[in-house]
């Protein structure tokens, strides 16, 4: 599939930039507003000559073309000023979250190594925790940017800023803009880079799709970590529109109160917005009575709103027309799809003059490339599929960034070289989809969302280690049937279908549903026989695990890995009797912290450890007591301790000998436990061997002591490593096997 479209002459020097387009408006319209925050105004005008000053001042920081500069950031106007002040010297910005978690900002200030950060005194102490090296505060306790002169900042700036009224030297359009940060769904975080040409071909199809002019107010609700940020003030800032700030977030803040969204976007006279799947779908359960929600007054709860795009994760076709209908026809509802890697969106779809999905199929649908965006589905070799059959779905164009800053192999496993793309590169997405007819493109599903993140491989010039396995994809295609099938029961909210590892070596499909409170048939056993009736043998998922609600990642996207697993797979159903194989709903604490239940492999490893401890640990105990004073004779003896410390050395014994049992209960039984923590094998083993030493070795150890002449050094130096040291080497085993994280997880 090819787009339609390319995209214009995007200029030279620095009109072909960021910076260079958004100044073209601030010299035209300089009284019009540029931002909106809280009630304040900034006005392109003053909004250009802040970002001069600023950028004077990072000049004099040393901040140059092919330099990056973190800019952190609360919510508000200033962090508006700083990226364009960055942007401005010829430098890179990369948008740095200051709330985010600690392993987040160390992981991605390792992984950028920006030049400086430009932030806030009230963020300096986080920052420089986190590993920022060169902080520049630019609040009026930091530093005073407002001292230098207006204009932009000069070519040769000296440290005191004395080259005034020359311009910049020229820009390179294909030079870095930004470096996103991925939101880690299929793999651990990256930081991605783009080209100012990169976004500014996109700006040119998101101009042309939506129609964006510089009457049109343009809402942000996303934080400055995720990459709609970043297209969001492209869209409104190089387009002579406004932006308006949201005041919460609505993907972090978890508090926000989606009732507030209405309103906000009335008073505001919002004409553009983009929300996330999940946000999408809290905004649809309010505006719908029948969901639980309240019609709000008006003849559109959304007047004035000419564009509402989705995107960031699969929204079903039903889904989008239900919004559409909620809003009206004079709001477009545009399902969008791309990565950051790839300039953010590449396909749109519009619903409208479809009024119901086509023969009830269960769809999601992201339809047409972008003005100048290429999109193919090819099989794990490369070649482009025909159209109808599921593949993985590649990105081109030029919105393709240049890839990962520093990883030269990571962006070769996933920029690829193509001999069907006339610029010979794609993006390997590791999304499954299929073209339909008319050419759309049909989003089936994410592979590292359904069967985990691929470990990186050694790549060749035809076939890449990112590519999407036949075998993953046969997998994730039976996911997205059995995740339409569940989701289209009665009583259910939302629905997903992973692969799960439900025991050590063996891995299934397994169902995960949103149900409404009180709903009948909505307990696990109930859907999971729906669902293998409905689909053919061999499709349904293992089982149905009902939730509360979905894990979610900071991104609003699913996390995988902390999904509950399903429960014993020995258990009847509810009110049988009798031998089914049926799963049950009733759920223990998952590991995401929700409701949860643990693998039938699992289950039988606990019951198996349970009986070794109710059956194998007291004879295991008794035979260490009679064995004790045959093989360490008088080692137990206390008739010289003066009462009563004598009992407290029996009960010291009393421990040894059941800690001991214990141990060898362990040492048989325990493997399947320890291996189901998903730890290395190599590090499973070691720590459940470690564990067993802590517990079994203090029987020996002690009897040995006590056994031994304390002038006996060559047995005394032996005693202390082959008993104590193992003890410290063994704890530390343990520590680490707590403490490890796959490299998948680096963020929470």
């Amino acid at each position: 599939m090819t787009g339609t479209d390319t995209p214009p002459e995007l200029g030279t020097g620095r009109a072909g930039t960021l910076p260079g387009r958004f100044e073209e408006h601030a010299r035209a319209t300089p009284e019009a507003v540029a931002l909106r925050w809280a009630g304040t105004e900034l006005r392109y005008g003053e909004l250009d000559a802040r970002a001069d000053r600023l950028a004077r001042h990072l000049a004099g920081r040393g901040l140059r073309p092919g330099r990056l500069a973190a800019v952190a950031f609360g919510r508000g106007v200033e962090v508006y000023v700083a990226l364009l002040a960055v942007l401005k010297t010829g430098a890179a910005y990369l948008p740095l979250e200051p709330g985010a978690p600690d392993p987040l900002l160390r992981h991605v200030l390792t992984e950028a190594a920006p030049d400086l950060v430009v932030t806030e005194e009230a963020h300096r102490i986080r920052l420089t925790d986190a590993g920022a090296r060169e902080l520049v505060c630019v609040d009026p306790a930091g530093a005073a940017p407002a001292a230098h002169p207006a204009g932009p900042p000069p070519a040769d700036l000296d440290p005191d800023g004395l080259a005034d009224g020359l311009d910049l030297a020229e820009f390179d359009p294909d030079g870095l803009a930004v470096v996103l940060t991925t939101s880690g769904t299929t793999g651990p975080p990256r930081c991605a880079g783009l080209s100012h040409r990169n976004l500014l071909a996109a700006l040119h199809g998101w101009r042309t799709v939506y129609g964006i002019t510089p009457a049109d107010r343009i809402l942000s609700t996303a934080s400055l970590e995720f990459d709609v940020f970043t297209a969001d003030w492209v869209r409104a800032l190089c387009s002579g529109a406004t932006l308006v700030v949201a005041p919460r977030n609505l993907t972090l803040d978890r508090a926000a109160d989606i009732a507030d969204l209405p309103p906000l976007i009335a008073a505001e006279r919002i004409t553009l917005l983009e929300l996330n799947t999940r946000t999408a779908r809290r905004l649809t359960a309010l505006l719908a009575p029948t969901a639980g929600g309240r019609p709000l007054a008006g003849d559109s709860p959304l007047a004035g709103v000419r564009v509402l795009t989705v995107g960031a994760e699969k929204w079903w076709l039903d889904e989008h027309l239900a919004l559409q209908r909620l809003v009206g026809r004079p709001t477009r509802v545009i399902n969008v799809y791309g990565l950051a890697e790839a300039s953010v969106d590449s396909t749109w779809f519009e619903a409208r003059g479809l009024d119901e999905v086509p023969g009830g199929a269960a769809l999601s649908v992201v339809g047409l490339p972008f003005p100048g965006a290429r999109v193919y589905v090819l099989d794990p070799d490369g070649t482009p599929l025909p159209d109808g059959a599921v593949g993985e779905i590649a990105l081109a164009g030029p919105g393709l960034g240049p890839g990962y800053p520093g990883r030269p192999e990571e962006t070769a496993r996933r920029f690829v070289r193509s001999e069907h793309d006339p610029d010979g590169r794609v993006l390997l997405t590791g999304d499954l989809g299929r073209i339909a007819e008319g050419g759309t493109l049909e989003f089936v599903g994410r592979a590292a969302a359904v069967v985990g993140p691929t470990d990186a491989g050694p790549t060749d010039a035809r076939v890449s280690a990112a590519r999407v396995s036949a075998a993953s994809a046969g997998t994730v295609s039976r996911a997205a049937r059995a995740e339409a099938r569940l989701r289209a029961r009665p009583g259910i909210r939302e629905a997903a279908v992973a692969e799960v590892e439900v025991a050590p070596g063996r891995r299934e499909l397994v169902g995960y549903a949103v149900t409404v409170p009180g709903a009948p048939d909505t307990d696990g056993w109930s859907l999971t026989a729906a669902l293998t009736a409905a689909l053919p043998a061999g499709e349904a998922p293992a089982a149905v695990v009902p939730v509360p609600g979905l894990p979610r990642t900071r991104a609003g996207k699913l996390d995988r890995d902390a999904l509950p697993l399903p429960a014993p797979g020995d258990r009847t159903a509810p009110g049988r009797s009798g031998g089914g194989k049926g799963y049950r709903g009733k759920v223990s604490r998952g590991k995401g912290g929700g409701g949860g239940a643990r693998s039938g492999g699992v289950a039988e490893a606990e019951h198996f450890l349970g009986c070794g401890i109710l059956f194998l640990w007291v004879p295991v105990a008794v035979v260490a007591w009679l064995l004790t004073n045959t093989l360490w004779p008088g080692s137990t003896n206390v008739s010289a301790v003066p009462a009563p410390y004598a009992n407290l050395f029996r009960v010291l014994y009393l421990f040894e000998w059941a800690s001991f049992g214990l141990g060898v209960v362990w040492l048989l039984f325990g493997a399947a436990v320890t291996a189901r923590q998903r730890r290395p094998v190599g590090l499973s083993v070691a720590a459940h061997l470690a564990v067993f030493w802590l517990l079994a070795s203090w029987w020996p150890q002690d009897n040995l002591y006590r056994t031994t002449r304390r002038s006996d050094w060559y047995a005394q130096s032996w005693l202390v490593f082959v008993f104590n040291i193992a003890l410290m080497v063994s704890a530390a085993i343990v520590v680490r096997f707590l403490a490890w994280q796959p490299r998948a997880r680096k963020q929470p």
